[in-house]
């Protein structure tokens, strides 16, 4: 092989090598797991678990400070997904699962839904309620959800509607160092603003 073309091969292999190394990224960052306690509730199908925490520990989270309100574990159907990238929230929490359980849980009540998501806000709408509309508010809830570790990040991403998910975690207060708040809902009653779950999911089967 002459000199020339030798050249052309290296350019060519280290052109090659550089794609590879594009395609799979290995310097990629991944996100460091946020060290918390262990959630240990049970499942329960007819409703969330929820255990609140008195002493109300801190973890920090890039640069948010996320208070430990309670520790919180939910069986439920996936009603609805909506993936955000923008906004303030988005750095704590990419996505919104519009989640039911109990009655709202069942294929033949859910599929009755039209489900709509949008601003950090979960609409629903029936024709006809197959069940009454109290039931459906306490059986529903849009939920923002906190990754904990990028297993727990990449577990969710897989998640879509109308599956069966099951998690732990906590319901959290989050703080930015220039005094920003977001908050958790600390029951399945209320409606409106301020009555979604922000949840630091730790565990997702």
């Amino acid at each position: 092989m002459g000199l020339g073309l030798l050249r052309s091969f290296h350019l060519y292999l280290f052109a090659a090598l550089l794609i590879g190394l594009w395609l799979t990224n290995p310097f990629e960052e991944r996100q460091p797991p946020v060290s918390t306690p262990v959630v240990n509730l049970p499942f329960d199908r007819h409703q969330p678990v929820q255990l609140n925490l008195s002493s109300a520990p801190e973890v920090r989270f890039n640069e948010y400070d996320l208070t430990l309100l309670a520790e919180f574990s939910i069986d439920a159907r996936v009603l609805g997904r909506e993936d955000y990238s923008l906004g303030r929230e988005a750095e704590l929490s990419p996505w919104d699962f519009a989640l039911g359980w109990g009655e709202m849980a069942q294929p033949e009540v859910a599929k009755q839904f039209e489900i709509r998501q949008s601003g950090r806000w979960y609409y629903w709408r029936a024709d006809t309620l197959p069940i009454p509309r109290r039931q459906i508010e306490t059986s529903s809830a849009n939920m923002h959800l906190i990754p904990a570790s990028q297993q727990v990040r990449d577990r969710l991403e897989q998640i879509k509607e109308h599956d069966q998910l099951r998690l732990r975690g906590f319901l959290v207060e989050a703080r930015g160092d220039d005094g920003w708040r977001w908050r958790s809902s600390l029951s399945r009653n209320d409606t409106g603003n301020g009555a979604c779950e922000l949840i630091l999911v730790t565990e997702v089967l």
